[in-house]
């Protein structure tokens, strides 16, 4: 799940123009909204017969086998220096092992719904960020409304005037720090893999196999093996790691080439939309007024951040 400032993976070095492809961006953009809107789906489903840290390892490991045989097709290498692995490294921390593993946690006590309007506040967590951390990003009177427009979206979602009853706080927390880290790691990837020579295929490659051998670490310490195979959960691990990250991110660089950064970024206004109506439709969780109420002015808030530095 994720963005350019939001929850989705950038091109570190930057992304050269490419011809267009057979299949119409437009397509493309679709079958990636519908893609990144299930996978809040696919984790609950998941952490129905699997532990969190076993979600997230498998959706690791799914998705880097995506990419390396992308990597193997076009005969891609891995990037060289320590130095660039060292920083791939809290990339691969910031922008998957940790969101991803928050994501997974959180739902086990939240709604797939809520999961997915948290992600939906990256944009103003990024916003937030950018107004300390990145000089070149000067706030804006209509970049602020959009941070505030955001901020009371996210207290209507939660429902603060009836003291957040009935919402789970580390639940809800979780997701909302999942967010928060994807900006985090994106002003890291700027100020220090910006210009490294190497294509987006293989930084993120050797990126999403450092978070795979970093929950390949982690997993075993908190977790003990399952004494069955569940084979739904399963496959919603493998749709999650194959689909919503492998896949998901080479469709994500495709329209980042081909219409720019904006206009790829969009997607993150339709992921929200996504989850909720599969998790109301296909896993059958109840929905407030509020929740959709408050998902549209949290759109429209990290709509506003995004806008340019006319203010």
């Amino acid at each position: 799940m994720s963005t350019v400032a939001s929850s989705r993976p950038v091109t570190p070095n930057g992304v050269a123009p490419r011809r267009r492809t057979a299949l119409d961006w437009r397509i493309r953009f679709g079958v990636l909204s519908l893609i990144w809107g299930f996978s809040f789906l696919f984790i609950k489903v998941g952490t129905d017969g699997y532990a969190p840290f076993q979600v997230t390892f498998g959706r690791l490991l799914f998705g880097s086998v995506v990419l390396v045989a992308a990597m193997a097709v076009k005969r891609e290498r891995l990037p060289r220096g320590a130095r660039t692995w060292g920083h791939l490294a809290v990339a691969a921390f910031l922008l998957n092992a940790l969101p991803f593993s928050l994501f997974a946690y959180s739902e086990l006590t939240i709604p797939s719904t809520l999961a997915g309007i948290c992600n939906a506040t990256s944009p103003l967590w990024g916003m937030a960020l950018s107004l300390v951390a990145l000089s070149e990003d000067r706030p804006t009177r209509r970049r602020v409304a959009g941070l505030g427009i955001g901020f009371l979206g996210v207290l209507t979602v939660l429902g603060v005037w009836q003291g957040f009853h009935g919402l789970d706080a580390t639940g809800t927390a979780m997701a909302l720090l999942a967010s928060l880290s994807y900006p985090v790691g994106w002003i890291y990837v700027r100020r220090t893999l910006a210009g490294t020579g190497h294509s987006h295929l293989s930084m993120t490659g050797a990126q999403l196999l450092l978070a795979t051998a970093q929950l390949a670490f982690v997993t075993p310490l908190f977790t003990t093996l399952p004494s069955r195979v569940a084979w739904v959960p399963l496959l919603a691990i493998a749709a999650l790691g194959a689909l919503g990250t492998g896949l998901a991110m080479l469709l994500q660089y495709g329209i980042v080439a081909e219409v720019g950064p904006t206009t790829a970024q969009m997607v993150t206004y339709f992921i929200p939309v996504i989850a909720t109506a599969a998790g109301v439709a296909i896993l059958g969780e109840s929905l407030a007024w509020s929740t959709p109420v408050g998902a549209v002015i949290v759109l429209a808030g990290a709509a506003l951040t995004q806008t340019g530095p006319r203010g």
